[in-house]
């Protein structure tokens, strides 16, 4: 198929429908952003000044709990359409991969890893698309002892069966693209990305890291029920998941060979290497002591160690990039709220909490800290100039405070769903797949796009916590009416 000219497409401004806010904003200033993706320093503390800490503000009542969030009631004429999707929903049963942990590949726990298979028909039954689940990270002894114990370390405590939705569906009019492919969600169970390979034992205690093993083992698996003759695959990824698509792109690509078309995407995946507000950047010393506990270094972009004295920095999507040769799309919020909440604007860099109510309802943010918030918007878009060039590659940058927007249906392809340029983001991500046309779209600045739905991650733990899920969230409190979901 012959391809298309593709170029960048920068959404303008618009009369915002849904945030009041004063528009006059210029003169104030953003952080700055990073203007190289090389990386040219090792420090582990502060890499650019943080903007000047804001005066108290008066904060109005608001209701407060760890686990109490609110969230927008879907209007009456989205609740049918709603119920036929939960009616029709499809169930995908788990696969534990036989004889994974006799080559080493187990979770944290030593449970073996597992997979869930859809299978694809018709004119999709050799096309594969390949989804790593996410959940966060755990880098020291400690975290990963307890993420261990939980679904997110044992096979054993994860739910058999998962929905399958947006990317995954298997409805035409749900995922126009990829419906009848073969569709797999890799369970993730390891703490590092599918990146580790090491085991930390302390006498009779023992934790496993072994996610490059897993990733291993599943591939192999799956290379024997058909991807061995695949045509086209696409690798795909969540957050920590969407990480992991940096980690391991152009391995499948090789491992797959040329007669098979392979393409990654990264959904909400590309976790920045940024200051906090306060001048700190806590990314650094997770990720480094990750890196370190897990033993993923020797795992990781060999050109991209070359090109620095710090391969732990290689774990940055950004500095990942430049080498890595098979196409990739990314998608992202440019003001990603796991992004916004824990690597930004920590709890560490507000002890007075005067961010708490911004966060959990973006309507309620003060000029002066949207104009802040603009500094993450552009640190995102520097990071991206790297490929905007590049006609194999593909993005879409909304301003929606959202974090993965591919497994959820409302925002891959529904009524509803968030646009650019009148374009949802599986028509995109389906045209850059297809070479069908532009695929490369950047939002205006929020908040200037009435098409968001503006979610907050339902688990609020620190960098170490997994996203669990989200909620639709209203921006203007008083123009909704609200529910309080305790979690």
């Amino acid at each position: 198929m012959a391809r298309s000219k593709q170029h960048t497409r920068i959404h303008n401004a618009h009369t915002p429908l849904i945030v009041k806010l004063s528009s006059n904003i210029v003169g104030l200033s953003f952080l700055p952003a990073p203007t190289s993706t090389r990386v040219r320093s090792c420090a582990l503390g502060s890499s650019r000044a943080a903007p000047r800490a804001m005066a108290p503000r008066r904060r109005r009542a608001w209701p407060a709990a760890a686990a109490v969030f609110v969230a927008a009631v879907v209007a009456a004429g989205f609740a049918a359409e709603a119920a036929d999707m939960v009616q029709e929903r499809l169930t995908v049963g788990m696969t534990i991969v036989a004889g994974a942990a006799s080559t080493g590949a187990v979770c944290l726990d030593g449970s073996p890893p597992a997979y869930h298979l859809h299978r694809g028909s018709g004119a999709g039954a050799r096309s594969w698309l390949l989804q790593f689940e996410g959940g966060g990270w755990c880098n020291d002894v400690r975290s990963c002892a307890e993420r261990a114990g939980t679904r997110r370390g044992s096979t054993r405590l994860m739910t058999k069966v998962e929905i399958f939705s947006g990317i995954l569906s298997n409805r035409p009019s749900m995922n126009p693209d990829f419906y009848n492919w073969n569709r797999v969600k890799l369970r993730y169970c390891d703490g590092g990305s599918f990146s580790g390979d090491s085991e930390y034992r302390n006498g009779s205690s023992v934790l496993y890291f072994r996610g490059q093993r897993i990733w291993d083992a599943i591939i192999t698996d799956l290379l024997q029920r058909g991807l061995a003759k695949a045509e086209n695959v696409l690798l795909s990824g969540c957050s920590a998941g969407g990480l992991a698509t940096f980690f391991h792109c152009d391995s499948l690509k090789k491992r797959l060979g040329g007669a098979t078309t392979v393409k990654c995407l990264s959904d909400a995946g590309f976790f920045l290497d940024l200051s906090d507000i306060s001048g700190n950047n806590n990314m650094r010393k997770f990720f480094s002591s990750l890196v370190s506990l897990q033993g993923a270094q020797k795992n990781l972009n060999k050109d991209c160690q070359n090109s620095t004295d710090c391969p732990y920095l290689c774990f940055f999507p950004q500095y990942a990039l430049p080498d890595i040769r098979t196409p990739y799309f990314i998608l992202n919020s440019a003001y990603d709220v796991y992004q916004f909440h824990h690597i930004f604007v920590p709890p560490s860099s507000d002890p007075r909490g005067q961010w708490s109510r911004c966060k959990m309802y973006p309507g309620a943010c003060s000029t002066s800290q949207i104009a802040t918030l603009q500094g993450l918007r552009s640190a995102m878009l520097t990071s991206l100039k790297q490929i905007q060039g590049k006609p194999e590659a593909g993005m879409f940058i909304n301003s929606c405070f959202a974090h993965c927007q591919s497994e959820l249906q409302d925002t891959w392809f529904a009524r509803d769903s968030p646009m650019i340029h009148d374009k949802k983001i599986a028509e995109v991500i389906g045209d850059w797949y297809f070479e069908r046309g532009a695929a490369k779209e950047i939002d205006c600045a929020y908040p200037c796009d009435s098409t968001c739905h503006n979610l907050i991650p339902s688990d609020q733990g620190g960098i170490s916590g997994a996203q669990s899920g989200h909620m639709k969230r209203p921006l203007m409190r008083e123009d909704l009416k609200v529910i309080q979901y305790q979690f």
